[in-house]
């Protein structure tokens, strides 16, 4: 199979409780034939939906999956199924979300290296169990192919050591405990995007601003990240939908000495009812809160203070590149807000951030003026394609 001119790759993607999966024909160009979401994962009335190329929807349902596991195979029985011939694959291609302190780059699944996922789970309990579990599925399903993992945090492993260092003994960083970095499969799209668009930008002093459920921030230089929000977990950095960011330790420990939280509860506390459904009190979506803040105080000071807290971590990442000459918006709010943008970049005309009014509000590739110092751009991102084109490089090169 690896000597076809044309590669069919499945990607699977998953979340603390949603599973997304697309199927790519891999050749000259890179075609995504099908696309599948299933949500609310181990919660009732989850749904699976599948799509064809053309956005034509092939299924939806309404269905009670247990687990990760549960939902791939739900959507792999109807391929089966209803499209045997998308059924025959040359790979499979696995996001997961942390690779841990030795992963720079994809790795074949093999057993050996899902033991490892497994000792390194408690880093990421609301996610690498998932990776797994999809990761067993697949590989049952397709024993005989190549199947290949690909982590969110390597993009981050060549940052500077200080850059991964926290100011604690330093055995815990022996340990691995330091700052990773995530949304790493973004990053490198966007890279290779921009590379692709403007390559003297690329190789420029570069800041990416992954604005959606999920939020972070990178900065890269030179085509390499030299520092990112976000830490050892996910939870960290930014204020995101339904996760804090980073807070005062002490908070932490006031809540487990004063408040009696357990671990458990402090977990759930900090990674699903805080950020912008904490704040607000109504949603973690920043279009509903958009949508209101014009009438509920309480959904305008959430949206006030995520743009805030990116203008401020924007500032700080700015500063350690020694400057600034592009500015990347992407992920959901990233693409979709035209408001959250402006209000993150007004101000910040020092480093060279100026933004059109008209080109902003029409989501424009380039949303700065002509002639501005700081390059302001607007890209879509697509970790699944990352995954996909991973997972055919690594194939290329094990022939």
């Amino acid at each position: 199979m690896l000597n076809q001119t044309v590669q069919r790759i499945l990607t699977i993607n998953t979340g603390s409780s949603s599973l997304k999966v697309a199927l790519y024909e891999m050749g000259r160009g890179e075609t995504r034939i099908l696309s599948g979401e299933v949500e609310r994962i181990g919660a009732p009335e989850g749904r699976l939906r599948l799509t064809d190329a053309h956005g034509v929807i092939l299924m939806d349902q309404r269905s009670d999956l247990a687990d990760h596991g549960a939902a791939l195979e739900a959507v792999l029985a109807w391929l089966r199924q209803h499209r045997p011939e998308l059924a025959a694959l040359d790979a499979v291609g696995h996001r997961v979300v942390h690779g841990g302190i030795h992963y720079q780059e994809p790795q074949r699944v093999t057993p050996e290296f899902i033991a490892i996922l497994q000792r390194m789970a408690p880093i990421a309990p609301d996610h690498l169990p998932q990776s797994i579990r999809a990761m067993q599925v697949a590989v049952k399903a397709y024993p005989n192919l190549p199947q290949v993992a690909c982590s969110d945090t390597a993009f981050h492993r060549h940052m500077p050591r200080i850059a991964q260092l926290y100011p604690l003994p330093r055995h815990f960083a022996d340990e691995g405990l330091i700052r990773y970095g995530f949304h790493g499969l973004s990053y490198e799209y966007i890279m290779q995007e921009l590379r692709a668009l403007a390559p003297k930008e690329a190789e420029g002093r570069v800041l990416i601003a992954h604005l959606g459920n999920g939020a972070s921030m990178a900065a890269v230089r030179g085509g390499i990240g030299i520092d990112t929000t976000m830490g050892f977990t996910p939870a960290g950095g930014l204020m995101m939908g339904t996760r804090a960011g980073d807070l005062d330790p002490g908070v932490l420990l006031y809540l487990l000495a004063e408040r009696e939280m357990t671990p458990a509860a402090l977990n759930d506390l900090v990674n699903r009812q805080a950020g912008l459904l904490g704040v607000s009190g109504i949603s973690a979506d920043m279009r509903d809160l958009l949508k209101r803040e014009s009438t509920d105080g309480h959904a305008a000071e959430a949206v006030g203070l995520f743009c805030y807290q990116a203008k401020k971590y924007l500032g700080a990442l700015a500063t350690v590149l020694g400057g600034l000459d592009t500015l990347v918006f992407t992920g959901g709010i990233g693409e979709h807000a035209a408001s959250v943008r402006l209000r993150i970049c007004e101000g910040l005309e020092f480093l060279g951030i100026r933004i059109d009014p008209l080109r902003n509000e029409a989501h424009a590739p380039v949303i700065s003026p002509e002639g501005s110092s700081a390059t302001v751009r607007v890209m879509r991102t697509d970790e699944d394609l990352m995954i996909a084109r991973h997972t055919r490089e690594l194939m290329e090169k094990n022939r």
